[in-house]
C-alpha cells in the first residue's frame, strides 16, 4: 500500500501572509473544497473562516436580476459550545448572521455583471473565534479573496475593516476590550479607489469625526489588503468564464425608446406613486401590443428595456434638469407629519408621515426579565432593547401572503435599533425591558428611516425618558462619469433608478447609526462628505419643525396601561434571604403584592407590578428582610400567632416580633382575640430590639403616631 506524502497529496497548497493593522492576516488555499469554483481559509489571530463560492455553469431561466446569494454560517463549536434546545444542532441563521450576511452582500453585488443570470452562491463559515479578531470582518476578506481567485466573473476585489474610537482616538480593528468601551462601531468596505460601503452604530459621534474614520479605514485597505489579494489572484487566479449576456439588444430599445418616451415621461411626471403606476400600465400594454410580433423571441426584454427607459427618464431630469419626479428642489423633503397617542391601552406609540411613506410605531414595556436571550459567537447573552420592523404587502400596494420577517425586514430593525441604542437610558435609570414594532403602513421610499422618527415619538408617548430625539433620513446620488449629484430625502423611482441610498440617523449633536447602499462602485470622499452635510441638516430640520412639535419631551411617568417598575439592591449574601428556601419567601411576596420579581447575581432586584402602591410596599418588604427593622419605624404586618401575652406579628418573611396586650389599644386589653385575629394585618411601630433579636413592636405607638401626623397635615393645611 502506497500512501502519498502530503505535497503530492494537495500540490496546490498555498499559503500568503500579509500584517492588516498591526496583526498577521494568513490565506490558506489548495487543501480543503477543491471543488468549489473558488475556496479560501482566513485567518487572524486564532480566528479562522472558510469561504466557498460556487457558480451554475449555465444562466438561471426567468429571471431578470443577477441571482446572489451570500450566507454566513455561525458554527457553535467555534466559541466551544453545544447548541441549545432538543436537536442540539444549528438551525436558521441568528439576526446577527443575517446582517453580516447582508453586510458582505452589499458591497460585492455592484461589482458583478449587471447582465449575469449565472447562479452565484457565497458561503461563509465561520470554524474558529478569537474574541479580539472579529469574524465578520474575516468573512468579508474571505469572499473577496475566494471570488477574486475563481473562475466567477467579478470586477473586485475589495477588503474590509472594523474602526472603533476609543477616548476620541481612531482605532483600526479594535479588540474586545477596546469594543466594549467605543464610541462607534463601523464596518467599512472599499475598492482600490473608493469606499463601496458603510456600516455603522455610534454614540452621537460628529460628522467630521466620523469621516476621518471612514478614511481612516478606507486607508488602511488600500494600503494594506488589496494588493495582497491582487497579488494573491496574480498567483493562482483562475481565468474568468464568459457567460450569456442578457444585456438588452440596442436597436430594439432605441425602437421602444423612440416610440414611447414621451408618454413615460408624462406617466413618470408626478408625486403620487399611485398615478404613476396608473399611468405606465397602458404604456406597457401599447408598447408590448407594437413589439411583441415584431421581437417574438425577445418578449422578455420588452419590459427590460421599459425599465431602462424610466431610469433614462429619472436620471436626465436629475442631472440635466435638476429636477425630481415629484417636483422638489434637491434639498427638499416631502411633506412631514408627526403625531403621538395613536393608540388606547398600548403604552405608547406614534406615527411619523413623509409623502407616501408612513410607519406606525408600538412601544411595549415590561420586566427586565422579558429582555431576549440571545445564542451566538459573541459574549453577548442578552438585550433589553428590542426593535421589530414589519413591511406587509399592503404598504406597497400588493396581494401577498405574510411569511415572517425576511432578511431585509431584519435588517432595516436592526438599523432603526442601533440608530436609537446609544439614547436608550440605561436600566438603572428605567428599568424595564423595551420592544419597538415599526409597521409600515405605507411605502414610498426610507421606511427604515421613517421607522427610527416614528419611534422617537413612540419612546417619548411610552414616558422613556430617552436622553435625546433621533431622526433618520436618507441621501440619494445620481452619476455619470466624471458628473454627480445628490438629493436628501429619496423616494422609491430615486432609490430604485439611484445610485445609492445613503442612510444616516443621529441626534442634533451626531450620528447614531448609518447604511449605505450602492448600486455603482464606489464613493469619492467629496460625495461622503456632501452627504453629511445634506442628512445633518435635514435630520435638524426634522426634529425642530415636526417631532418636537408632535411632543417635546418625554412624557413625566409611564403610561396607564404601562407596568410599574421599581428596582432595588440587597447585598450578595443576603440574596438567599430574599429568595428563601425552595423560593418560598419569593413566591409569597409575587402572591401578596402582586408583583413579579426579579433578581440579578449582583443583587439588583426587580419589581414589577401593575399597582405602584403595592410594588413600594413590597420594595419595604424586601428592604426589611435584608435590613435590620429600623426603631422608631412603622410597618404593616400581619397577625401569624397570639398567646395569651400577646399577639406575634410577622412584619416580612421569616421576620416576626411581638406586640405585647397592654401594646395593642390605648385602653385595657382584656383579651387579645378582642383586637386581634390570625391573619389579620394591623400597623406597628418597632419598639425594641434586645439583645437576643427579639423585636417589640407596639400598635397602639402606631395608631398614635399615625393620627399625630394627620392632625398636624389638617392644621397646616388649614
Amino acid at each position: 500500500m502506497i500512501v502519498k506524502g502530503k505535497r503530492a497529496m494537495f500540490e496546490n497548497y498555498r499559503v500568503f501572509k500579509t500584517m492588516f493593522a498591526g496583526r498577521e492576516l494568513t490565506v490558506e488555499t489548495g487543501k480543503v473544497c477543491q471543488l468549489a469554483n473558488g475556496s479560501c481559509w482566513v485567518k487572524y489571530g486564532e480566528t479562522v473562516v472558510m469561504v466557498n463560492v460556487t457558480a451554475s455553469p449555465k444562466p438561471r431561466e426567468g429571471v431578470d436580476f443577477f441571482p446572489l446569494s451570500v450566507d454566513y454560517e455561525e458554527k457553535l463549536y467555534s466559541v466551544g459550545k453545544i447548541p441549545g434546545g432538543f436537536l442540539k444542532r444549528e438551525g436558521r441563521p441568528s439576526e446577527k448572521a443575517i446582517l453580516t450576511s447582508r453586510v458582505v452582500d452589499r458591497p460585492m453585488r455592484p461589482l458583478f455583471p449587471k447582465d449575469m443570470r449565472n447562479d452565484v452562491a457565497i458561503t461563509m463559515t465561520v470554524l474558529a473565534v478569537d474574541p479580539d479578531c472579529s469574524p465578520e470582518i474575516m468573512g468579508m476578506i474571505g469572499a473577496s479573496i475566494a471570488v477574486s481567485i475563481s473562475d466567477v466573473p467579478w470586477n473586485g476585489p475589495i477588503g474590509g475593516i472594523s474602526v472603533g474610537l476609543v477616548d476620541g482616538e481612531i482605532v483600526l480593528m479594535p479588540n474586545a476590550e477596546q469594543r466594549a468601551k467605543s464610541d462607534l462601531n463601523l464596518t467599512v468596505a472599499s475598492s482600490e479607489k473608493k469606499v463601496v460601503m458603510i456600516e455603522a452604530g455610534a454614540n452621537e459621534v460628529d460628522d467630521e469625526t466620523m469621516f476621518k474614520a471612514i478614511m481612516a479605514g478606507h486607508e488602511e485597505i488600500v494600503k494594506s489588503l488589496i494588493p495582497f489579494i491582487k497579488d494573491i489572484q496574480a498567483q493562482i487566479g483562475k481565468k474568468k468564464f464568459a457567460f450569456d449576456s442578457m444585456e438588452v439588444d440596442h436597436d430594439m430599445y432605441d425602437a421602444i425608446s423612440e416610440f414611447a418616451i414621451e408618454k413615460v415621461r408624462y406617466a413618470m411626471d408626478t408625486d403620487d406613486k399611485n398615478v404613476r403606476e396608473e399611468r405606465l400600465q397602458p404604456v406597457y400594454a401599447e408598447v408590448h401590443e407594437k413589439f411583441d410580433e415584431v421581437y417574438p423571441e425577445q418578449i422578455a426584454m420588452i419590459d427590460e428595456c421599459m425599465y431602462k427607459l424610466q431610469k433614462f427618464v429619472v436620471r436626465r431630469w436629475l442631472l440635466d434638469d435638476g429636477k425630481r419626479v415629484d417636483g422638489r428642489k434637491l434639498d427638499e423633503i416631502r411633506p412631514l407629519a408627526a403625531e403621538v397617542a395613536v393608540l388606547p391601552r398600548v403604552h405608547g406609540s406614534g406615527i411619523f408621515t413623509r409623502g407616501q411613506t408612513q410607519v406606525m410605531t408600538i412601544c411595549t414595556l415590561g420586566p427586565v426579565s422579558d429582555s431576549q436571550k440571545l445564542e451566538g459567537l459573541d459574549d453577548e447573552d442578552g438585550k433589553r432593547y428590542m426593535h421589530h420592523y414589519n413591511f406587509p404587502s399592503y404598504s406597497v400596494g400588493e396581494t401577498k401572503a405574510s411569511r415572517g420577517p425576511g432578511r431585509r425586514e431584519i435588517g432595516h430593525g436592526a438599523l432603526a435599533e442601533r440608530a436609537l441604542l446609544p439614547v436608550i437610558p440605561s436600566v438603572e435609570d428605567f428599568p424595564y425591558a423595551i420592544r419597538l414594532v415599526s409597521e409600515v403602513l405605507s411605502s414610498n421610499g426610507s421606511t427604515s428611516q421613517g421607522s427610527v422618527c416614528g419611534s422617537t415619538l413612540a419612546l417619548m408617548d411610552a414616558g422613556v425618558p430617552i436622553k435625546k430625539p433621533v431622526a433618520g433620513i436618507s441621501c440619494g446620488l445620481i452619476t455619470e462619469g466624471e458628473r454627480w449629484m445628490t438629493m436628501v430625502d429619496i423616494q422609491g423611482v430615486e432609490d430604485f433608478f439611484g445610485d445609492m441610498d445613503f442612510k444616516v440617523a443621529g441626534t442634533h449633536e451626531g450620528i447614531t447609526a448609518i447604511q449605505m447602499d450602492l448600486k455603482i462602485d464606489g464613493l469619492t470622499p467629496e460625495i461622503i462628505k456632501n452627504a453629511f452635510e445634506k442628512t445633518h441638516k435635514a435630520r435638524d430640520y426634522i426634529l425642530d419643525e415636526v417631532m418636537l412639535k408632535a411632543i417635546d419631551k418625554p412624557r413625566a411617568t409611564v403610561g396607564k396601561y404601562a407596568p410599574k417598575m421599581l428596582t432595588t439592591k440587597v447585598p450578595v449574601e443576603k440574596i438567599s434571604d430574599v429568595i428563601g428556601k425552595g423560593g418560598k419567601v419569593i413566591q409569597k411576596l409575587c402572591a401578596d403584592f402582586e408583583v413579579k420579581i426579579d433578581v440579578d447575581e449582583d443583587g439588583n432586584v426587580f419589581i414589577c407590578g401593575a399597582d405602584l402602591e403595592k410594588a413600594n410596599a413590597c420594595v419595604q418588604v424586601i428592604s426589611t428582610i435584608v435590613n435590620p427593622p429600623e426603631i422608631g419605624a412603622i410597618y404593616k404586618g400581619k397577625v401569624v400567632k397570639i398567646m395569651n401575652f400577646g399577639a406575634f406579628v410577622e412584619i416580612a418573611p421569616g421576620k416576626d416580633g411581638m406586640v405585647h396586650i397592654s401594646k395593642l389599644e390605648n385602653h385595657r386589653v382584656d383579651k387579645v382575640e378582642d383586637v386581634v385575629s390570625v391573619g389579620d394585618e394591623i400597623i406597628v411601630k418597632v419598639m425594641e430590639i434586645d439583645n437576643q433579636g427579639r423585636i417589640n413592636l407596639s400598635r397602639k405607638d402606631a395608631l398614635a403616631d399615625i393620627e399625630a401626623k394627620k392632625k398636624a397635615k389638617q392644621q397646616a393645611e388649614g
